[in-house]
């Protein structure tokens, strides 16, 4: 009877143990078969395989197991496993047979988006394989996303604000692979970095998770950069509208140790000289009589390069992945206007380089099991310069103005924005962010994540006397936001929670020399030392669940902080921002509520929905002072707390597909951006406006049209089609009722054609095909219509 006992509690606890089941999957023996997809038969559970080869199950109960690997490029191949043991491990190979059908590529697709959107987050994930063999930027891509709007002062290069759902400026937070880019500098920007470098586009609406740790008020954009280890070279280059020149190339080689190189580069060029009229564009003839124009832009011109090499190795014993990588950019950038077009600029241009070192590191299972660790740090030596020495005016002809008595018309100030300047900016800039996660068991699991910000500032104008170039402050800023969250899930993982807090901490220092005259005439130089300190807490969730298997409800909310950065404190010349060491932070309380529905297979239709309702409710907004007086000469202002705001709203997004041949797609974006109240010093409201904030596109729609042609001209070979419209109603330029935009409906055409090795593909676009008067920002107005060509190469086994 004791025998049986014990074989019984033996079985028991043999049947109730569980294991992980890890290892790596090939093409043959070598080449990594990364974005390979393993289903375990008759479970939920799944598993991508990472750039670096490799997959991960954890918590299976032991047993017997089919496991059905999937690739695009190779045969589907079922293994059987038996799980006996706490850690088991299985290699995979593949054998290739060529392209798979599409199927396989949407089960890779809708396994990473799902992943991210189960949590409960509004998100939406932008994948740019189709996007990069089009003369398509990354700022275009997301534009066409629903519930962005990209506000940018004219063409290529020009400066860019985000809005998210109604929250706009720094509230939106940037990320490149988790780090702020403003440690890469203005010449690498989303503007610069072409859609070919990057994997994915995770973009947040409102709440924030704990992992991206920073100061995010009402959204934030993670560009994920390629990180494939599978050997590869590719290659393209564009031409287009106005002498724009675009090209990016990136190759990595991966030997059997581990050893990982990759290195990219680009380069964009463009004269910007595209045609601008209407109510801001005209010359003052020398009796004072406006004399309105259609004139192209003549000192807009654009320039950036950079690359970036990488080395490292990946998959070995001590380090899932260790890298260090070198990034370096420039740019020149000629500045044609102010805030708005009424004055056309001559001479005035900045200039900005970066060179930025970083390392890498993350481990599984690092010192203990289950814990994981993740750090990067990087440290950047920025240069950015602003020139502005022209003393004239001018006209929209490139002309000097001309005055009532025939001779040119000095500038007020003795340069095109102000007084002149040849500005240069040193910037030391370090950060880094630390990551932990700890499995407590298969459905939760604890996090802890830093970001540690600091950054070194000084300023030398050369057109300013020694003397008072010796005394010009110095500026310092620290940042730092720390956060812990805790994941869960439930109900057979139909309930999924995340539930964090976040610390935010904000230092400024500003040293500032002063000469002092004693008594007896004798001067000395004393330091004049201003230091401010802010400390905030946050905290927030999100959940969501599955009510049926394509059906998800989700809600979060957050009490969100925003620090204000270092240009918004300390001024930036080059956009035209003055300084207010005086601003304060903003506090934003956070809510959405939404829905997914899909993606639903009715015969050879497909189709998805996703709708989300927001609230914003902001103190102390962040903004850059509107000007009452859009003809004055000087148009630089500094950012002020606005007050009380409030942003709410709704968006959706409807997703079509048949036969994966046709594709149609429709996002529609509306809110109401509310100035509710103004403060005193104090706090204290002084004035209730309860008025919609101008210059606030608050009604866009977005469509999308695609349809692929297989087999056109050559066997195996790819056309597609592609059609893409968008919508901004009318929106107030100013606090009064009666200035108000007319409707803008930009539209696009677009064909791609792949060869039958899809090694070659050639892309051809025409944007904004009617000539219509388009604008991010009122009187800022952006190209009309332009055509691309583009080339793209790529050599993918060798």
């Amino acid at each position: 009877m004791r025998t049986i006992l014990l074989l019984f509690l033996f079985t028991i606890s043999a049947w109730s143990q569980t294991g992980n089941l890890k290892g790596k999957v090939t093409f043959g023996t070598d080449e990594l078969a990364y974005g390979s997809s393993i289903i375990i038969k008759g479970t939920q559970k799944y598993a991508i395989v990472n750039d670096f080869g490799r997959y991960d199950f954890k918590g299976l109960k032991y047993g017997e197991y089919i496991l059905e690997t999937s690739s695009m490029e190779g045969q589907t191949r079922t293994t059987k496993i038996t799980i006996n043991k706490p850690n088991t491990e299985l290699n995979i190979s593949l054998d290739r047979n060529g392209p798979k059908d599409l199927q396989e590529v949407v089960i890779k697709k809708s396994s990473i988006r799902k992943e991210m959107m189960e949590k409960g987050f509004a998100v939406n994930v932008i994948e740019t394989q189709e996007a990069a063999k089009r003369n398509l930027q990354t700022n275009d891509l997301l534009d066409r996303s629903g519930g962005v709007r990209i506000r940018q002062n004219g063409g290529l290069g020009s400066a860019v604000t985000y809005n998210i759902n109604g929250m706009s400026g720094n509230a939106i937070r940037i990320f490149i692979d988790g780090i702020p880019i403003q440690t890469y500098g203005a010449s690498f920007s989303l503007n610069s970095i072409p859609p070919a470098l990057i994997e994915r586009i995770e973009v947040y609406k409102g709440v924030v998770p704990a992992n991206l740790a920073d100061d995010s008020l009402g959204g934030a954009i993670n560009v994920i950069l390629k990180k494939g280890s599978k050997n590869m070279i590719a290659a393209s280059v564009s031409y287009g509208s106005f002498n724009t020149i675009q090209s990016n190339f990136s190759t990595t080689y991966r030997d059997k140790s581990g050893f990982t190189v990759k290195a990219n580069g680009f380069q964009n060029y463009s004269d910007n000289d595209y045609e601008v009229w209407g109510r801001f564009v005209y010359n003052i003839a020398p009796n004072g009589r406006y004399e309105y124009i259609r004139a192209k832009r003549f000192e807009s011109m654009y320039r950036s390069y950079g690359g970036r090499l990488e080395a490292g190795f990946t998959d070995v014993k001590w380090a899932d992945n260790f890298s260090i990588s070198y990034n370096g950019s420039e740019d020149y950038n000629q500045i044609q206007h102010g805030q708005y077009m009424t004055k056309p600029y001559k001479g005035r241009f900045s200039e900005s380089a970066a060179n930025v070192f970083s390392l890498n590191y993350n481990k599984k299972d690092f010192l203990i099991k289950n814990l994981d660790f993740s750090i990067i740090s990087v440290y950047s030596h920025r240069n950015d310069m602003v020139n502005d020495t022209v003393k004239w005016n001018y006209n929209w002809n490139g002309e000097k103005a001309i005055g009532l008595y025939g001779e040119p018309i000095l500038s007020v100030f003795g340069a095109q924005q102000g007084a002149p300047t040849m500005n240069h900016q040193k910037l030391n800039i370090f950060n880094t962010r630390a990551g932990l996660t700890y499995n407590i068991s298969k459905n939760h699991k604890i996090l802890a994540n830093g970001m540690f910000y600091t950054v070194d500032r000084n300023d030398k104008d050369e057109m300013l006397p020694e003397l008072i170039r010796n005394f010009l402050a110095t500026r310092d800023l620290d940042k730092s936001v720390t956060s812990f969250a805790y994941e869960m899930q439930a109900f057979q993982a139909r309930l999924k929670a995340n539930f964090f807090v976040k610390n935010y901490y904000l230092k400024t220092e500003q040293v500032t020399p002063t000469i002092l005259v004693g008594q007896d005439g004798q001067r000395s130089v004393i330091m004049d030392t201003d230091i401010r300190n802010t400390n905030f807490t946050g905290y927030g969730f999100a959940s969501s669940y599955a009510v049926f298997p394509k059906a998800l409800i989700m809600f979060s909310a957050e009490k969100a902080i925003r620090l204000p950065n270092e240009n918004e404190i300390f001024g930036l010349p080059g956009q035209n921002i003055l300084s207010n060491p005086n601003l304060g932070p903003e506090q934003s309380n956070n809510f959405n509520i939404g829905l997914r529905l899909g993606p639903y297979l009715i015969n050879n239709h497909k189709f998805s929905f996703y709708g989300n309702a927001f609230w914003r409710n902001i103190q102390d907004k962040i903004v850059q002072q509107i000007s009452n007086r859009v003809n004055e000469a000087v148009q630089a202002t500094p950012f002020v707390n606005l007050g009380k705001t409030q942003s709410v709203g709704f968006e959706t997004s409807i997703q079509y597909s048949f036969k994966e041949r046709l594709f149609a797609g429709v996002n529609l974006s509306k809110f109401n951006s509310i100035y509710k109240d103004r403060y005193d010093e104090n706090g204290n409201t002084i004035i209730h406006y309860n008025k919609q904030l101008p210059n606030e596109p608050y009604f866009t729609v977005n469509g999308n049209l695609q349809y692929n042609f297989k087999n056109v001209i050559q066997s195996k070979s790819e056309l597609n089609l592609y059609y893409y419209c968008g919508y901004v109603a009318p929106f107030y330029t100013s606090w009064l009722e009666i200035d108000r935009t007319t409707a803008q409906f930009p539209q696009d055409l677009g064909l791609s054609y792949a060869f039958p090795n899809k090694q070659f593909v050639v892309s051809f676009d025409a944007k904004n095909i009617f000539d219509e008067q388009v604008y991010d920002n009122f009187a800022a107005q952006k190209p009309g219509r332009a055509f691309y060509i583009k080339l793209n190469y790529t050599i993918s086994k060798f």
